[in-house]
């Protein structure tokens, strides 16, 4: 199957669904939630929020994990992610709860909006539509609802351009970080840029083809840091639902302090294990010097890795490169096993037992 990755017939074949079509209009996908953004009204009480809650599962709480690491130092309350069906002791009035459900019918978020909502607290909405759209619309709670016309394959993963610059939208509207037309329009540019250094119709020197076949027949494990964690979260999930691949993410410097000791055994780590590391000359100094002893260490247990230093000049725009190309390694990991990428047979078996 390695000849595939250059054969755009072939690609067409196995991705059904269209996933392509999804990475290659990312960036149309934030032009569009950008226009419809442009309706919301945030009432004037919601400026005075000292905490954020950001409620979602899988794909559709991403962006919340993008936007904390690219933001950390600029947001102006904390902020915390519930995948889960309730909210913290924490939460009333006071709070901004962000309700992310890419199909508006996620049962998860939907619970915890009640809980939210009996405690008071400042509700808003980001959706396709579904049940939490009809919500939104009938309590009056300010609500970024987007079309799906730009994600082909219909998967919230592979619509992260609507579920991303959304929430930064929603956290600018309430002042809670600074977004501006220029920003949002040179996403927009890098996201195009990588698309095209990634994207299938390069042929030569393509380093996401390339990490994608380093990687076949390994489980994968990304290493970020910083401004990137969230971008490695990103590249982790896309692996799970895209490749079908068992893969995760662990953090610099927090790995440093276990997981050193957790690459001896089995002794078919050698073998099994690729990590992926995801560079940047904009860590801490420190971070960067801890990137290179893990290093060796990886290489003292023989463990597979291969290293992508992020070339924008800021957080933002490393964070959206990273997306790219993290998109583009789970993509070609599932054509490599020769599976529809969009096809999610476990989870949908778990759904359907879920609702006996």
């Amino acid at each position: 199957m390695n000849n595939i990755l250059n054969n755009i017939e072939e690609i067409k074949k196995l991705d059904s669904k269209q996933m392509l079509g999804s990475l290659e209009l990312l960036s149309a996908q934030v032009a569009e939630v950008w226009e419809c953004s442009k309706k919301i009204k945030v009432p004037a009480n919601y400026k005075k929020v000292k905490n954020i809650v950001v409620l979602g599962m899988g794909g559709s709480t991403l962006g919340a994990h993008i936007l904390q690491s690219v933001f950390l130092s600029e947001l102006k309350a904390p902020l915390q992610i519930v995948n889960d069906y309730h909210v913290p002791a924490y939460v009333d009035k006071n709070s901004f709860v962000v309700v992310s459900s890419y199909s508006g019918t996620t049962e998860e978020p939907l619970f915890a909006m009640k809980e939210a909502k009996k405690r008071g607290a400042k509700l808003a909405i980001i959706t396709s539509g579904g049940d939490l759209a009809k919500i939104g619309q009938a309590q009056k709670i300010p609500s970024l609802v987007f079309s799906v016309n730009n994600n082909p394959c219909g998967s919230p993963r592979m619509g992260l351009g609507y579920s991303i610059v959304g929430q930064m939208i929603l956290f600018d509207k309430v002042g809670l970080i600074k977004l501006s037309a220029k920003d949002v329009n040179k996403i927009i540019d890098i996201l195009q840029k990588y698309n095209t250094e990634f994207g299938v119709a390069n042929f030569s020197n393509n380093l996401a083809k390339e990490m994608a076949k380093n990687l076949f027949n390994k489980s994968v494990w990304y290493v970020g840091a910083e401004h990137l964690s969230g971008s490695a979260h990103a590249a982790a999930n896309q692996t799970n639902e895209n490749s079908k691949r068992f893969a995760a993410y662990f953090l610099i410097p927090e790995l440093n302090h276990h997981l050193m000791e957790g690459m001896l055994y089995p002794e078919n780590n050698k073998n099994n294990l690729g990590f992926v590391l995801l560079e940047s000359s904009l860590y801490d100094n420190r971070v960067q010097k801890r990137f290179d002893i893990t290093k060796k260490i990886l290489e003292k247990n023989e463990i597979k890795y291969w290293s992508y230093v992020a070339q924008e000049k800021d957080k933002l725009g490393q964070a959206c490169e990273i997306l790219v190309l993290g998109s583009y390694i789970s993509y070609y990991g599932a054509l490599l096993e020769g599976i529809d990428p969009t096809a999610i047979p476990f989870v949908d078996f778990f759904k359907e037992q879920l609702k006996k």
